[in-house]
């Protein structure tokens, strides 16, 4: 099957590269300097309004799917969520192309995506891939985009700088066009690529600090700026609705702050009924008399704070809601979603 295009690269102004590319020392391949780690902490992108501008800074697309971290080892291929969870099963094709690479040892690090039609990830196909929240189906159609190498052939590459994970990646991935592959620097400036991306569609834009080594967490060597805001809230009930589809007017969305939860507003758009009616069986088998927010409706259902949903959204309102709040769907525990924290 004939993946669709990348569509932010098809804009000639643009240029996708990597760096030129090193050959690795074909004399020591697999000498085993480094213990292999059965896992690393992800690195995690700091949230920004604006790209950041100077040469020290890469820019690549931001992917709309699942974080995973790729294992290739001798005895076989493990494909880790960024929860810890093994996910290689549910992920047959990325696992088969991982061990087409012809590698003795390397983690990858990247995101699962379903591509549309137009080159573009889509969250919610990949979860209807996927089997939906709690599904147990096996994805054939998500593509992992690798971006970081972090072992390599014996070799621990996390105190690296990112230009040289970057060649060793560039040259591992250099032929890949199936279900992994690599996602592409793109030079350009920052403020330009963020508007090319906006207006494709696109989620938005990946910076990264070219001289950074791998550190795990949201240190600030990352950076993403979104064309739409986009962030983890819980459900915490729901509003019912009698000409609703599903029988759900809206849901309740609480964020965190410190130990509390704070209500943010609602949101009655972006699910198909199909949506709806799951969401609604769930929410009330985890109904509540006792909202976690202090909150009163004649028609509001509350449930228990479990089910945690992607919510786009265009900003905040100065009493604190979400302002032109969608629903994108539900995030898996093994994701590791975490609930968005108010300052």
């Amino acid at each position: 099957m004939k993946r669709p295009a990348k569509p932010l690269l098809q804009n000639n102004s643009l240029t996708a590269k990597s760096q030129p590319r090193r050959r690795r020392d074909p004399a020591q391949p697999n000498l085993p300097f480094d213990p292999m780690p059965d896992r690393v902490e992800p690195c995690l992108a700091l949230l920004k309004t604006a790209p950041p501008s100077g040469p020290e800074w890469v820019y690549e697309m931001k992917w709309d799917g699942y974080r995973l971290a790729v294992h290739i080892e001798p005895k076989g291929v493990r494909i880790i969520t960024r929860g810890g969870h093994d996910w290689t099963h549910r992920f047959p094709t990325i696992a088969a192309a991982a061990r087409d690479l012809g590698v003795a040892t390397a983690i990858l690090d990247g995101e699962a995506v379903v591509l549309n039609g137009e080159g573009r990830s889509d969250f919610g196909a990949l979860q209807r891939s996927l089997g939906g929240r709690g599904g147990k189906r096996a994805s054939t159609e998500a593509v992992l985009f690798a971006f970081d190498l972090m072992y390599f052939d014996g070799h621990d590459l996390t105190r690296t700088e990112l230009s040289v994970r970057r060649h060793l990646l560039g040259d591992l991935l250099e032929d890949a066009t199936g279900a992994i592959q690599l996602s592409e620097e793109i030079d350009a400036d920052g403020a330009e690529l963020l508007a090319s991306a906006c207006s494709l569609g696109m989620e938005g834009i990946i910076a990264k600090h070219r001289d950074s080594t791998y550190r795990s967490g949201r240190t600030g060597d990352w950076l993403k700026i979104k064309c739409v805001q986009s962030e983890s809230f819980m459900i915490v009930g729901y509003e019912q609705s009698a000409v609703a589809r599903g029988g759900i007017g809206s849901l309740l969305l609480a964020a965190r702050r410190g130990h509390d939860w704070v209500y943010v507003g609602a949101v009655g758009t972006g699910f198909k009924e199909k949506d709806a009616a799951y969401l609604k069986k769930t929410l009330d088998r985890l109904k509540t008399k006792t909202p976690v927010v202090p909150l009163k409706g004649r028609n509001y259902i509350f449930a228990q704070p479990t089910l945690i949903a992607e919510i786009e959204f265009r900003g905040w309102t100065d009493d604190g809601n979400l302002r032109h709040a969608s629903y994108k769907g539900l995030r898996e525990v093994q994701d590791n979603a975490a609930v968005h924290e108010l300052d």
